[in-house]
């Protein structure tokens, strides 16, 4: 007996996480925070526990209230999910189906082709320019008639490359307002260019634009799956009908929460990320890889033919990283360890060679 198989899911591959690590060796396959929860976010979790058996809110009210009145916005325009990549699917969900288009650059978020496939509706990767960036020409002349999205991702995963401000502003000007531009900031955190903070202003200016953020990265609740979105009236309140159901626990809107009462601790937190992320980036351009400069929570480097080797050199060293085979090996910003480890293999490479 052969059970039924829904036609076209050949196309969509499963999505990897990022490698484990072995004991003793440091995890930079995933882009995660290399702190672990604060006290104060840990309190809020514990004290949450004790409704688990109880159905959280759905609606996420006391974040999506915390979050408007942050932004000075109506709370109807904030939506919540698990993590970004949720969210990124229910505007998929929300604007596109089958016979019609969502846009994005490539190589970009490894999840957009997939997610674009699953709601039916077709990918158009649009390659990166020479400087691992977003080609927003490429992109504006690839708009047909079935163009529902664009997502532009920025800081862009795995590049770390952003676009700013100005030219963001001048791509969003020129693309039809019948066309939804959806700005990922999964990184805005550790953006430290005029672009940070450029997708709120945009929404505010544009009829057409929606903001993802995620708590994963900056905030360090990669376990507890929590985002949101900001959207316009009529985007979210379809968000709203294909989200999964209760798909963010209580536990998770408690951190959330938390975090947000405790911005001055993950400020710290974060610069340090961005210190190791530089230094990083500086040890590998010394050791005569082609690293590209980020602002993002981790260093791509298209080592092209040598991926293969520059993956084996470190994961010997015991680093262990997330690697695009013939593209390039990103390897997150860790802890000072972490990277003082990558220091140490970098050295002994050196050495042997």
């Amino acid at each position: 007996m052969t059970l039924p198989s829904r036609a076209g899911l050949d196309a969509v591959p499963a999505y990897r996480q990022g490698r484990s690590a072995p004991a003793g060796a440091s995890k930079l396959s995933s882009n995660e925070s290399p702190h672990p929860p604060l006290a104060s976010v840990r309190e809020a979790v514990q004290d949450a526990l004790g409704s688990i058996n109880r159905y959280p809110d759905m609606s996420a009210a006391a974040l999506r209230t915390r979050l408007a009145d942050r932004y000075g916005i109506d709370p109807r325009l904030v939506t919540v999910g698990a993590g970004s990549v949720e969210l990124a699917a229910q505007l998929i969900h929300a604007v596109a189906g089958e016979g019609d288009e969502v846009m994005f650059a490539w190589r970009s978020f490894e999840a957009y082709p997939s997610l674009v496939r699953i709601a039916g509706a077709t990918p158009i990767a649009v390659p990166l320019n020479a400087e691992h960036a977003h080609d927003l020409d490429a992109m504006l002349a690839a708009i047909t008639p079935r163009t529902r999205a664009i997502f532009v991702c920025n800081p862009n995963n795995p590049t770390g490359t952003v676009v700013s401000a100005a030219e963001l502003e001048r791509f969003v000007s020129a693309v039809p307002h019948d066309i939804l531009v959806v700005i990922d900031e999964a990184y805005v955190h550790f953006d430290r260019t005029d672009s940070y903070g450029a997708g709120i202003e945009l929404f505010r200016q544009h009829p057409h634009v929606a903001v993802l953020h995620t708590f994963s990265k900056a905030y360090g609740l990669a376990g507890l799956r929590i985002g949101y979105a900001i959207s316009p009236l009529e985007v979210a309140e379809n968000q709203r009908k294909v989200a999964v159901p209760f798909g963010v626990s209580d536990l998770a809107q408690a951190a959330a929460r938390a975090s947000l009462d405790a911005e001055d601790e993950l400020a710290a937190r974060i610069h340090e990320v961005v210190t190791q992320r530089d230094r990083l980036r500086a040890l590998l351009a010394d050791a005569g890889w082609p690293a590209i400069a980020s602002q993002a929570n981790f260093v791509w480097v298209p080592a092209g033919e040598r991926t293969e080797e520059l993956e084996a050199l470190l994961r010997e060293g015991g680093v262990i990283t997330r690697v695009f085979p013939g593209e390039g090996v990103r390897i997150s910003s860790g802890s000072i360890e972490d990277i003082d480890r990558v220091a140490a293999t970098l050295v002994r490479t050196e050495a042997i060679a």
